[in-house]
């Protein structure tokens, strides 16, 4: 716990303003998304440079307190919450684009940046940034790096460790590291960088990022394809992408699209109701690569893997479009969803996803489940909706009894118990089911180079052994 003496010293690092110890405050920088753990922040702390970072985290392994980090608070995986006491590490206030390369097609942030503004930022460069998913407006890029995250473009452009060219971080020690300097050819020993990347901020913090932009796409279509069976979906996938280059592949269930459109904000593709959709997208730069999806598009109708379908034609349908995919977690975030974030080869989704509904069929016949995911890289989202009869706890309870078949399952096919969403406290007990013993005493002996006294946000992927 904090001590009044190492409050009074974080004060003395940030300014007394910048350090909130009020309930509001606690509740509201201690958590992410997920509903799991009550919030019990020690305090929050709004540093404006990586040198106060530096300051803190030299004062926590002084002062024997720990410390988690938190940027937009848009974690699934309760990676970036504050039950123990904590002192929470606030990016909010280092939220600054600070250098753009132009023949490098490279930018320089802080961790801070939220991704809706370094995609802006890219846009106004004529440039575009790929990683993009449902909390763009939120997210912030350190977080995102945390996470390695994902998002809808990844069949394309790949996951956020595809466009990090450097980092500079504040390890558990206290150390400042500037990793490989946004450098595109660096051959020289080990590239340190791709150790932070996904590590939840478990070995240090992020603090600056060089990030690599690309050309924006040209001319997107969307596509949204209603489909009889989640084995049409496959098809599409193979039958589309032996074609042309997309640029996402998205699927989700008739459910979905019901809480999507319940609000009147967004209308069905078509009238017919269909167990499965898929949304595709890809660059028409020709007629003729137009014309060539229409031709696959009556190819899968007469294969019977699509009942309907429909093209965007302007900006405003495509947008329209997408929001029956962007808009499910929003939507169905009152019902209090259960969620896993699961992924295996994508030649295998078919059998794994059959196995899985098996499970969910059998255990929760009464429940709600949705569907939907990054279906072109192997990610599916499962979604179970809390009953209103049913308490937080109850519902969890229910939930929890069959991550054990869900999880045996997934290491059954080799996948991963969380694909983009992190490991945390919540996938923490069921780490085992995608990594070994050996990787992960790996794992924490990186760890404890890294952060010898455990104070960068302890508990989470794993427990250090006492």
């Amino acid at each position: 716990m904090l001590t009044p003496s190492a409050l009074h010293q974080l004060q003395a690092i940030v300014g007394e303003t910048r350090v909130k110890t009020d309930a509001d405050s606690l509740k509201t920088w201690g958590v992410d998304w997920t509903k799991h753990f009550t919030p019990a922040a020690s305090a929050i702390v709004f540093p404006a440079t990586t040198e106060e970072v530096q300051a803190i985290v030299r004062l926590a392994n002084v002062e024997k307190f720990a410390l988690v980090p938190s940027g937009g608070r848009t974690g699934l995986s309760a990676g970036a919450v504050a039950a123990s006491g904590e002192v929470v590490i606030s990016f909010d206030r280092m939220n600054k684009v600070l250098e753009f390369h132009a023949a490098d097609r490279l930018v320089r942030v802080q961790a801070g940046v939220v991704t809706e503004q370094l995609q802006q930022y890219a846009d106004e460069q004529d440039l575009y940034y790929p990683v993009d998913f449902a909390s763009a407006g939120s997210s912030q890029i350190g977080g995102n790096i945390g996470t390695n995250a994902g998002g809808i473009k990844v069949i394309r452009y790949g996951m956020t460790r595809n466009w990090v060219l450097g980092l500079t971080v504040v390890t558990g020690k206290g150390d400042i590291l500037r990793l490989n300097k946004g450098m595109i050819k660096n051959a020289t020993g080990y590239d340190l960088r791709h150790l932070f990347i996904g590590a939840e901020g478990t070995l240090g913090f992020v603090t600056e990022a060089e990030i690599k932009l690309e050309r924006k796409p040209r001319n997107l279509k969307v596509m949204v394809l209603g489909t009889p069976d989640f084995a049409s979906v496959m098809n599409i996938l193979s039958t589309f992408q032996a074609q042309l280059d997309l640029t996402a592949f998205e699927f989700f269930s008739e459910l979905a699209v019901q809480c999507v459109t319940a609000s009147g904000d967004v209308a069905r593709p078509f009238p017919e109701a269909t167990p499965f959709y898929a949304l595709l997208e890809f660059e028409a730069l020709s007629e003729a690569m137009e014309e060539q999806a229409m031709a696959l598009f009556e190819h899968c109708v007469e294969q019977g893997w699509v009942v309907n379908g429909v093209m965007s034609q302007n900006e405003t349908q495509l947008q329209n479009l997408w929001r029956l995919r962007e808009d499910i977690s929003e939507t169905i975030a009152k019902y209090t969803p259960y969620k896993n974030d699961i992924s295996v080869l994508i030649s295998r989704v078919p059998a794994f996803i059959a196995d899985i509904d098996a499970i969910v069929t059998e255990n929760y016949p009464d429940f709600d489940v949705v569907w939907f995911g990054h279906i072109g890289d192997g990610n599916l989202h499962l979604n179970i909706l809390k009953p209103a009869d049913l308490s937080k706890d109850e519902f969890f309870a229910k939930c929890q009894v069959v991550n054990k078949q869900v999880f045996e399952t997934v290491q059954k096919y080799d996948g991963s118990i969380s694909a983009e969403h992190g490991v945390g406290m919540t996938k923490k007990p069921y780490l085992g089911y995608s990594r070994s013993p050996e990787e992960i005493a790996y794992l924490k002996a990186i760890k404890q180079v890294f952060d010898p006294n455990n104070v960068v946000n302890p508990g989470k992927i794993f427990d250090l052994d006492a």
